[in-house]
C-alpha cells in the first residue's frame, strides 16, 4: 500500500456548471486549483480516486532548484517562492522547510558534470555551488570520506508530499472550490471543436475551460480526443524510516541512494541510480521518441516486461460515456515497491553514514511517474482542443515544481500573462520538428 495520506473531505454536492474544471488531485491540480479560485473563478476538480493518491504522494519529497534542467529553473524559482510561503497561504502545514540539497561527486568525471550544469545556470543567479572538505562534513558529517566534492544549493528544502497537496486541496476548498473525490472524468463533451463539459461517472459539468493533470493517465485521456501525447511510465520506490536520531539535515543524492529527512525525523529512502521501466505498448509506439533518453540513460533504467503491458493494452480502447472507464476500475496506481533495490540504497547509506544501521524501515512503497522524451514537462494549451491545457509530463521533477506549474497552467487558462515563458513548454515541440534536448542533471 501507499503512504498514509491526510485526508480531504469532499465537497458534498457536485456543481452543473464552473468557469474551470480540473482533472487530477496531485500537487499540480491542486495548486492549478488554488490559483483558479484566488482569481474568483468558479472552479470543480474532479479526482478518480483521492487526493494525492498516486504519484504526488509517494516522491522523495524535494524541492529543488539545483540539477535541473535549464528550461525549468524560472518556473523552480516561481514555485519556490510559493514554497517558501505555503503554510501562511493555506493556513496549514504542508511541511516544507530550508535545509540544503547536496550532490555527491565521487569522480572526475562527477564533478566536471557538476561544473558543466553550474556554468548553464550561472544566468539565473542559483545559490548552487561546489564545495569539498571540511565544507562537506559540516553540512554532511562523515561525507568528505566518501566524495571528492559536491554540489550543495543551500536554499533548496523539502515538504511532505503526504501532507502538502491535501492541504492545498482544502484551501482551494475553503475559496470556494468543488473538490470531487471519488469522480472520474470519463471524457470532454465539445461544441464547434470547443470544451463544452466534462462528462463524470457522476454526471457533466458545463464548462468552456480544462485543466488535465492527470499525470500517469494523462497520455490516455488525450489520446481519446485524438491528441498524442508522447509519454510513458516509470517506477519508482521509496522507503520511510522511523524517527532517528543524529542523522543529516541536509538532503543528498549520490550514486547509490537519496535520502531527505521528513518532519517526523525519520528519512524517506530511496535508490539514487536506478528506475523500473515497465515496458507496454506505447514503449513501441514511441520507441524513437524516447530512444535517446534510453541511451544516455540506459545504466539506470531496468526495462522490465510484466502484467503493465496486457492491462494497459486493455485499458487502450475507448470507451462510451455511459459505461466503467479504465479511471474508475483503477482509481489508484499502487505498484508494488522494487525492494532490492531499496535495499541496495540503504547498504550504500549505512557505508557512507553508520548512523543509518539503526534506521528501522516502517514502510515501502512504489509510484508511477509520468515521464517525457526530453524529462521536461508539458504545461499547454492543446491546438486540436480549444478550451484544453494540459499540465503533466514532470518526469519525476513535478513535486517540487508543483506551486509554480500550477500557477502557469491557471496563466495559460485564464489567458493572463503568463509567469514564465512558456514556449518551452509547448505540446507541439514533439510534432514540430524540433530537436530533442535531453535533461541536465538528475
Amino acid at each position: 500500500m501507499g503512504p498514509q495520506i491526510d485526508p480531504v473531505i469532499p465537497t458534498p454536492d457536485m456543481p452543473p456548471e464552473a468557469d474551470a474544471v480540473v482533472i487530477g488531485g496531485g500537487i499540480i491540480g491542486t495548486t492549478a486549483a488554488l490559483h483558479l479560485a484566488q482569481r474568483g473563478l468558479k472552479v470543480a476538480l474532479c479526482e478518480k480516486g483521492h487526493i494525492a493518491g498516486e504519484q504526488s504522494s509517494r516522491n522523495w519529497g524535494w524541492v529543488r532548484k539545483g540539477r535541473r534542467d535549464p528550461r525549468e529553473i524560472p518556473l523552480v524559482i516561481e514555485a519556490l517562492r510559493q514554497w517558501e510561503g505555503m503554510n501562511a497561504t493555506v493556513g496549514e502545514e504542508t511541511g516544507f522547510r530550508t535545509c540544503g540539497i547536496a550532490w555527491g561527486a565521487e569522480t572526475d568525471a562527477d564533478i566536471a558534470r557538476s561544473e558543466a550544469w553550474l556554468e548553464q545556470a550561472r544566468p539565473y543567479q542559483i545559490d548552487a555551488r561546489m564545495i569539498s572538505g571540511s565544507e562537506i562534513d559540516r553540512y554532511l558529517p562523515g561525507g568528505a570520506a566518501r566524495w571528492k566534492a559536491a554540489m550543495y544549493c543551500a536554499t533548496d528544502g523539502r515538504a511532505e508530499p503526504q501532507k502538502a497537496a491535501p492541504a492545498i486541496a482544502r484551501a482551494a476548498q475553503r475559496m470556494g472550490a468543488a473538490v470531487l473525490t471519488g469522480c472520474a472524468v470519463r471524457g470532454l463533451d465539445r461544441a464547434g471543436g470547443r470544451v463544452a463539459a466534462v462528462v463524470t461517472e457522476r454526471g457533466r459539468i458545463r464548462t468552456s475551460t480544462v485543466v488535465l493533470a492527470g499525470g500517469a493517465w494523462s497520455r490516455r485521456f488525450l489520446r481519446d480526443l485524438g491528441v498524442t501525447l508522447p509519454q510513458l511510465k516509470v517506477r519508482a520506490s521509496v522507503m520511510r524510516t522511523a524517527p532517528l536520531e543524529g542523522g543529516p539535515d541536509t538532503s543528498l543524492w549520490f550514486g547509490g541512494a537519496a535520502f531527505r529527512k521528513r518532519l517526523d525525523g525519520g528519512y524517506n529512502i530511496a535508490n539514487g541510480h536506478v528506475n523500473v521501466v515497465p515496458l507496454v505498448p506505447d514503449s513501441i509506439r514511441f520507441f524513437n521518441h524516447f530512444l535517446p533518453a534510453l541511451g544516455s540513460e540506459w545504466k539506470s533504467l531496468k526495462l522490465r516486461l510484466d502484467s503493465r503491458f496486457t492491462q494497459e493494452m486493455a485499458e487502450a480502447r475507448p470507451v462510451p460515456f455511459d459505461q466503467v472507464s479504465p479511471y474508475e476500475k483503477t482509481r489508484v496506481l499502487d505498484p508494488a515497491p522494487d525492494r532490492a533495490f531499496l535495499r541496495q540504497a540503504m547498504t550504500e547509506l549505512v557505508r557512507v553514514f553508520p548512523v543509518f544501521a539503526q534506521a528501522r524501515v516502517e514502510q515501502e512503497w512504489a509510484g508511477m511517474i509520468d515521464v517525457t522524451p526530453d524529462a521536461v514537462p508539458v504545461i499547454s494549451p492543446v491546438d486540436a482542443v480549444p478550451g484544453l491545457i494540459v499540465a503533466t509530463g514532470f518526469s519525476g521533477h513535478g513535486f517540487g515544481i508543483g506551486p509554480g506549474a500550477g500557477r502557469l497552467a491557471a496563466d495559460l487558462a485564464t489567458g493572463t500573462t503568463p509567469v514564465v515563458d512558456p514556449h518551452d513548454f509547448r505540446l507541439s515541440r514533439y510534432s514540430d520538428g524540433s530537436k530533442p534536448r535531453m535533461l541536465v542533471g538528475i
